[in-house]
């Protein structure tokens, strides 16, 4: 709706809005805000189907979306710049596709293959045989170990260190000294994930750890090795995700939340803020929320709580 030739070059909020920019309105109350905006175009629900506009709108039934979709094709659309500067060191046996930027310091070494219109920043390091796909962004100093492998359209922030050797010790009861247990095994990143700032994720003892399509993991969390996750999942700030645990499809973990060896958390599962899972615990049931240590659905935690909290008032 609206002119249809209206410039855009970026996204805001409607208040720091400017006339070029893209914002979006998920409900009618705020429409007269967005339309009397500085903004140069408006999306928004369907509500806003009826009527006479003297501002562009784009309508979808989901305004979010269709805004985070915009605001990533508008900054891909200002990344695609091709450089590799001059103090970047990038081995003879590297493999780069064209349109790929290779920031200051970063360290390319031999037999990495990096794919078509990734972004390398600057001080990162890519050890050998280290494979990266299409359209990627690494942020500075990220940290890849050997022989990790990253899909197509991967987002990896400042910091993070992937691949690096799991936690694995074997204690010898006669003197009580601990050895290390080989870490041989790989890192793989399917296409679309994300890995916020500062994580870490292992990689396998002997086998592969590995992180399905579309996964999205946020700040400061650990990925143990071997562990296996799934496609969909999302993962908040400060958890810890102990070896050889698996995390199915879909499932929505909180902030905080420990999750020792050998655990099972199945599809759909919501873990909530510094919940507890114990070693070796499945934990099922999709769309219900686990909340406490050990983590129980939240129903039954929170009737237990209430239960103290009557025996308190007994007690006083």
């Amino acid at each position: 709706m609206g002119d249809g030739h209206a410039e855009i070059t970026g996204i805001a909020s409607l208040q720091s809005a400017g006339p070029r920019d893209l914002v979006f309105v998920e409900d009618s109350k705020h429409l007269a805000q967005a339309l009397s905006s500085n903004a140069a175009a408006v999306i928004a629900g369907e509500f806003a189907a009826n009527g006479l506009h003297g501002k562009p709108l784009l309508i979808t039934p989901h305004p979010r979306l269709a805004f985070a979709r915009a605001g990533t094709w508008l900054q891909s659309s200002e990344q695609n710049a091709t450089s590799w500067h001059a103090s970047a060191m990038i081995h003879a046996k590297a493999t780069i596709a064209k349109n790929v930027s290779i920031e200051e310091r970063a360290v390319v070494r031999e037999q990495v293959s990096i794919g078509e219109g990734t972004r390398i920043g600057a001080g990162c390091v890519l050890g050998p045989e280290v494979t990266i796909g299409k359209n990627c962004q690494l942020y500075p100093n990220v940290t890849i170990y050997p022989g990790t492998q990253l899909g197509d359209r991967v987002v990896i922030h400042a910091g993070v260190v992937l691949g690096s050797d799991g936690f694995g010790y074997v204690r010898d009861a006669k003197t009580g000294h601990y050895e290390k247990f080989p870490q041989l095994g790989r890192l793989i990143l399917e296409d679309d994930v994300e890995i916020g700032a500062n994580s870490t994720v292992d990689r396998g003892a002997l086998d592969v750890t590995r992180i399905r399509r579309g996964t999205k993991i946020d700040n400061l969390v650990h990925v143990g090795h071997n562990v296996e996750i799934g496609e969909d999942v999302v993962i908040a700030a400060q958890t810890g995700v102990s070896g050889s645990s698996v995390i199915e499809d879909g499932v929505i973990i909180g902030g905080q939340v420990g999750i020792a060896d050998h655990v099972r958390i199945e599809s759909g599962v919501i873990l909530g803020a510094q919940s507890g899972i114990p070693s070796k615990k499945v934990i099922r049931g999709k769309e219900i929320v686990f909340w406490g240590t050990p983590a129980r659905p939240i129903k039954e935690y929170l009737q237990e709580l209430a239960a103290l909290a009557r025996l308190r008032k007994k007690d006083g």
